[in-house]
């Protein structure tokens, strides 16, 4: 159950967007053990002064490509788990919308189910609980 936010310079295209998005979900079913229909992305475009970031830090060198990735899961991923996640997110985004990998940050955090309520007021946890 991952939610991702998508954080990158306004002027794309909403296919551009919608590539973006594809990219990372194919990622996240093939390599990360999210199932299909299991979708939960927001995007977001920000003013030159509203995204700083650095140009080489930790690697790049990055340009105004650069694409933030924040995921949320309920439930941890090992290391080996996040490493094959990164290598093929890197690559389906190189592929489609074009974005170099030097161009690609990510951020994985983990909340228990208890901290996800997926409507009606109700902790995610309760519905996905096994039932008698």
């Amino acid at each position: 159950m991952p939610m991702s936010r998508i954080s990158l310079l306004k002027g794309k295209s909403p296919e551009y967007l919608r590539a973006l998005a594809d990219s990372l979900q194919r990622a996240m079913e093939e390599a990360f053990n999210v199932p299909k229909n299991d979708r939960f992305q927001l995007i977001h475009q920000h003013e030159p002064h509203e995204m700083l970031f650095d140009r080489s830090y930790g690697g790049g060198p990055r340009s105004d490509d650069f694409v933030l990735i924040a995921i949320t899961t309920g439930k941890p991923r090992s290391t080996e788990v996040k490493q094959a996640f990164y290598r093929r997110l890197v690559a389906g985004l190189a592929e489609s919308p074009g974005v170099r990998p030097e161009d690609v940050m990510v951020v994985v955090s983990t909340a228990q189910g208890d901290e996800w309520s997926f409507g009606s007021g109700l902790p995610a946890a309760s519905l996905l609980a096994p039932q008698p």
